[in-house]
């Protein structure tokens, strides 16, 4: 069965309709291309055929856009050259759009084609939007649910099928740009105002409109204004007084916001910009050039892998036990604070039957109140309505009883971390709960294999670790005690992907995964005030090669009492093993200055009454005068990464990571962890083993052991072997 299929009517309309076997929503690959093409060229030489419509054989959709799977293996596929090879597919893929555009007109005079109508069910979005955006004209159904727009560039790509050049020529650069460069999505409605689609009509007229329009198009209704005589770029060209200071702001904009460090961002303003200065056609090659150029970057392709290849395996259960279905059906939450109460949202807009428990009932309405305030936002901007408000609160209980979690089949404790105050309320969860009742520990620190020990049922015991802000934040850490059975991980997967954010599954340890991690990053920052090394060098310099915060920036987010408590404690957990002085002298004294982050409006960074951060802390400078001969960007940047991806490598080496996919996933979703870089160890494989050892070497030279090379790595290094050639999912099936 083909992806397209098409069916001429008795008035003479050819309907083109796509449903991708076996895919909820349409993707497009080689083959389903090579059918398109087959049909329109069909559609073309039949007389019989008046005019074209495409659609979709899906409810509600048309396409979820490009198999991004073809995509990162298109380069493997494209032979000995393969930038010519990668070229020569997206030019193919250009002349098949380009045919739907020109339709058979005469190239000289635009006369005699036959109008191609698009009539979109519902959402469209990367190829799907650019098949439309070819077509003469869009109908788009009526469905707010619908999200229209072309988001390639939050995977590391640009809209490379004609969806560029043509959005930035029908709409001019500046009202292009933000779906474009920040791949925006919108409701059918704000398409159509903002010119991303024609025409909204209802759901049950869609194919009625679409096909009445094909039958009453003129040859001036199909003509494409780029294709027109006299045709000049809305907004100007670069050329144009106008059009250059839209360039000129837009590189700015681009550069400010990436750092420089994202390639795709830069390809596409640089195909918008070059494509401008010359006609269509032309500028069709230059944008399948620029996209070569960001698909032969191994930034692009490590960023497709994570996230979207590897992020999709793993919400779809990739390292999921293989138990029967664990949905849950309803879901105690104990403790109503911050953490709990958006653990209570995202579990009841997401259907689930919740009971919000704390020690107070003002406390626990407190809790529920937090998504009442969640929803109101939401309302006020026209993303929710009151309905979906009354829904999700009615199903939030909010009380001091453990009776009301009768019936649960997850209960997730979210108290103060305590492991005392977690034992207790532990025991008096489980003392009503069914005996097959999952329970999970909220936690960041805490061993999952001690806190179990509180529990009647260790095998039905789990760690659920959210990130704060918890409706936002889209990576869940699930932790497996010793005694964790499967289920519990089935219950803890199937749950997470009921609130639809990205699970990562590791091993019990002190820290886990994330914050093994990320930890050492805050603690070299630090390290390097004590040192002398300018605060601004070291927070730019993270935020040059892709950091989202800085160090300093970061712990002041945090705060700084938070990290003493955990320095505290770690130093008691380890004894003479423990060595972070440098950075604990300086925390330290923060603290006993009452410089406790941004909580306290006073930090590493200043801020002022309404907590407003007005730059770095002159009295750092002061305590810890900078030295007269500073790193290199370089330097400062390789120990700030080095100190994560080590610590990503020993999890690896020592259990707690069972997959590297997840390790990737993880460090990008759980702390920004350099995106365009794919994770740590993708960034190990584009530096390739043997300099990361030599680099390790250095470092650790220069700088202490806290820099080793673990022996994976450098057994790895020997064998000029990559983490994904060794471990990644392909090399797992061989």
């Amino acid at each position: 069965m083909t992806d397209f299929t098409m069916k001429t009517d008795a008035d003479g309309v050819a309907i083109i309709t796509w449903d991708t076997a076996g895919k909820s929503m349409n993707v497009l690959n080689l083959d389903a291309l090579d059918a398109l093409e087959g049909c329109i060229d069909a559609a073309l030489a039949d007389e019989a055929v008046k005019g074209i419509v495409i659609t979709s054989g899906k409810a509600g959709s048309f396409a979820g856009g490009m198999d991004l799977n073809v995509i990162a293996r298109m380069k493997d596929m494209a032979g000995d050259a393969p930038a010519q090879g990668l070229f020569d597919g997206i030019m193919h893929m250009h002349s098949v759009l380009r045919k739907i555009e020109r339709a058979g007109m005469d190239p000289k005079t635009n006369k005699g084609g036959k109008p191609v109508a698009a009539a979109l069910p519902g959402t469209a979005l990367g190829i799907g939007l650019e098949i439309a955006l070819a077509c003469h004209r869009s109908f788009v159904a009526d469905n707010p649910k619908a999200k229209i727009g072309l988001p390639e560039i939050m995977v590391g790509i640009f809209p490379g099928a004609g969806g560029t050049t043509r959005l930035a020529r029908k709409m001019g650069a500046m009202a292009a740009s933000p779906f474009l460069l920040e791949g925006k999505l919108s409701d059918p409605a704000k398409a159509k105002s903002a010119g991303l689609v024609d025409e909204v009509v209802p759901a049950d007229e869609l194919h009625a409109k679409a096909k009445d329009w094909v039958l009453n198009a003129k040859d001036a209704d199909i003509v494409k204004p780029w294709d027109q005589k006299g045709y000049k770029m809305p907004g100007g060209a670069p050329y144009h007084p106008s059009g250059f200071m839209t360039f000129v702001g837009a590189s700015a904009m681009v550069n400010g916001k990436t750092q420089g460090v994202y390639p795709a961002a830069k390809a596409l303003l640089s195909a918008v910009y070059e494509g401008a200065l010359v006609p269509f056609d032309t500028a069709l090659k230059i944008e399948a050039r620029w996209f070569v150029n960001v698909l032969m970057n191994p930034s692009s392709a490590a960023m497709i892998r994570s996230l979207f290849v590897n992020k999709e395996a793993l919400e779809k259960g990739a390292n999921r036990p293989d138990v029967a279905d664990e949905r849950v059906q309803k879901v105690g939450v104990l403790g109503a604070g911050m953490m709990g109460a958006g653990i209570a949202h995202v579990s009841a807009n997401a259907g689930i039957e919740v009971v919000l428990i704390d020690a107070k009932q003002d406390a626990a309405d407190k809790g529920k109140a937090y998504s009442e305030a969640i929803l109101d936002k939401g309302i006020s901007r026209k993303k929710v309505t009151p309905e979906k408000k009354a829904e999700v609160l009615a199903r939030i209980t909010a009380t001091t009883d453990y009776a009301a979690l009768e019936g649960c089949d997850l209960v997730i404790e979210a108290v103060f971390e305590d492991p005392s105050v977690k034992a207790d309320v532990t025991a008096k969860a489980e003392a009503v709960l069914p005996e097959d009742a999952i329970f999970a520990t909220n936690t960041s620190t805490l061993p999952i294999t001690d806190l179990a020990k509180a529990s009647k049922r260790p095998d039905q015991f789990i760690g659920i670790h959210f990130f704060s802000p918890v409706d936002k934040m889209m990576l869940v850490e699930i932790i497996k005690g010793k005694e964790t059975g499967e289920r519990a991980v089935a219950k803890a997967l199937d749950y997470v992907r009921q609130i639809r954010k990205t699970p990562i599954v590791v091993n019990d340890a002190r820290f886990f995964y994330a914050n093994r991690c990320i930890i050492p990053y805050i603690n070299e920052g630090v390290r390097m005030v004590k040192e002398g090394v300018e605060p601004a060098l070291i927070e730019n310099a993270a935020k040059l090669v892709g950091m989202p915060l800085g160090p300093l920036q970061l712990t002041d987010e945090t705060s700084i009492d938070l990290g003493v408590k955990i320095a505290k404690a770690t130093r008691a957990a380890m004894g003479d093993a423990y060595d972070n002085d440098a950075a604990d002298e300086v925390m330290f004294w923060l603290h006993d200055e009452g410089r406790l982050g941004r909580k306290a409006n006073a930090g590493f960074y200043a801020y002022d009454d309404k907590g407003k951060r007005q730059g770095l802390w002159e009295g750092l400078r002061e305590r810890y005068p900078p030295m007269d001969a500073q790193p290199d960007v370089t330097e400062v940047q390789h120990r700030l990464l080095f100190a994560q991806v080590l610590e990503a490598v020993r999890a690896l080496e020592d259990g707690v990571l069972e997959d590297i996919r997840e390790g990737d996933v993880g460090a990008i979703l759980g702390w920004g962890f350099a995106p365009w870089s794919g994770g740590p160890f993708s960034w190990l494989d584009m530096l390739g083993t043997p300099y990361a050892a030599e680099r390790c070497d250095q470092l650790t030279d220069a700088y202490g052991d806290r820099f080793a090379c673990p022996d994976l790595l450098r057994e790895m290094a020997g064998k000029t072997q990559g983490f994904y050639a060794r471990f990644g999912p392909e090399a797992k099936a061989a």
